[in-house]
């Protein structure tokens, strides 16, 4: 019996781009005291990245299938195939890169592997949709001397910032000898330095304030005025939006605001209705807000943007777009007072109409959201980065 842990270093978060390190340690948990004919061999183990893209067959109408890669990958055992019994088609991968060869154990001895690999920056980010699903994985192979290939799965979360593929990385003339004997890490400096080129452009593109207004109206005049301070966001920030309703004709009664996020197949992609497709946009509400505001003269919200989910992209399936969705009840009788009459001789009892005709209306507002610094995604939403398997 041998175990097999695989343990990323920094979490399972990570932008395109940048470099995934996993330290993958071999052992044998027999104690010191057994016997040597308790050793353990391994023959070799490999590792590599893939992204394995599934659609809905009820949303998705994709081409016919290749018959040399069927939807359901081939349950080989002499051939190392990442995405072995899974779902879907790969539709990235990295080349894949050989751990060890002829490994032998003795009772309690264990080695460690070091495995680097820089993640592909045309690839869609990590996504679970009710129509795609963008899943990526670490998976590590292992194959004992006449025994089938046992793999080891590490999940991994990608992000992507669009915009870096075609920027380089800047080649520093050398003004001094460089010694022999010291090692640069030339991987970890432009690992390093996307990271802070993707947090500075993130941090221009979502720290631009300027109040945008907006009227809001009906058929039978204006409601109010909502305002925002900004139309670009990160992953983690705040929607604080102020609505002014002292300025309108129309009383309103109540409204709401939802942040959402709308999937949409592309219309090459959609399957027609007729033949019992489901539909080709769906919503997802990620945070929401509700208030009765008659007699309200101003007031706000805040929508907080979950760090878990996946900033706007669009592939040549499907797009995820954010927005703001408000809905609005108005009363259909003008100057609406729904106050008791604050002077009277007598005490009286006052009781509010038990109906009022209404309206109801709806208005979205187009946002856009931007993946934030992978560090901070792993720390507020932490996921598993460690995996084990026994062999």
């Amino acid at each position: 019996m041998i175990e097999v842990v695989a343990e990323l270093s920094r979490g399972p978060v990570f932008l395109a781009g940048e470099t995934l390190e996993c330290v993958v340690t071999v052992t044998n948990p027999l104690p010191p005291t057994a016997t040597s004919a308790s050793s353990e061999a391994l023959a070799w183990a490999s590792a590599q990245i893939h992204c394995q893209f599934h659609a809905s067959e009820s949303r998705v109408a994709l081409p016919p299938p290749d018959s040399n890669q069927p939807d359901v990958q081939p349950e080989s055992q002499t051939v190392f195939l990442p995405h072995r019994g899974e779902r879907g088609q790969c539709i990235l991968s990295t080349p894949p890169k050989i751990l060890f060869c002829d490994l032998r154990l003795d009772p309690g001895e264990s080695k460690s592997y070091s495995y680097s690999e820089v993640l592909p920056i045309e690839g869609p980010p990590s996504f679970r949709g009710q129509s795609v699903k963008y899943v990526y994985k670490l998976t590590i192979g292992c194959q004992r001397v006449n025994s089938p290939i046992t793999l080891l799965r590490v999940p991994l979360r990608v992000l992507v910032l669009t915009g870096l593929q075609d920027v380089r990385f800047p080649q520093e003339e050398a003004v001094a000898p460089s010694s022999p004997f010291l090692e640069e890490d030339e991987c970890g400096k432009k690992d390093s330095w996307l990271v802070e080129l993707a947090g500075e452009r993130l941090m221009a593109a979502t720290s631009c304030r300027s109040l945008h207004l907006y009227n809001i109206s009906d058929g039978r005049g204006k409601v109010g005025t909502f305002g925002i301070f900004k139309s670009v966001y990160r992953l983690g920030e705040d929607v604080v939006g102020t609505l002014n309703l002292g300025e309108g004709t129309v009383a309103c009664l109540q409204f709401s605001v939802s942040l959402q996020t709308e999937e949409r197949v592309q219309p090459e992609y959609q399957r027609r209705r007729g033949t019992g497709g489901a539909p080709s946009v769906s919503h997802v509400t990620h945070a929401r807000h509700q208030e009765s505001c008659l007699h309200t003269t101003r007031t706000s919200f805040s929508l907080p943007i979950p760090l878990s989910s996946t900033p706007g992209f669009c592939t040549a399936v499907v797009s995820l777009k954010w927005r703001l969705h408000f809905e609005f009840v108005t009363s259909r009788e003008p100057g609406l007072v729904l106050l008791p009459p604050m002077e009277q001789p007598e005490p009286v009892t006052w009781t509010g109409p038990e109906q009022v005709p209404v309206d109801t209306f709806s208005w979205d507002l187009p946002i856009k959201v931007l993946p934030t610094s992978p560090t901070l995604a792993s720390y507020a939403a932490p996921g598993p980065s460690t995996s084990t398997i026994t062999i």
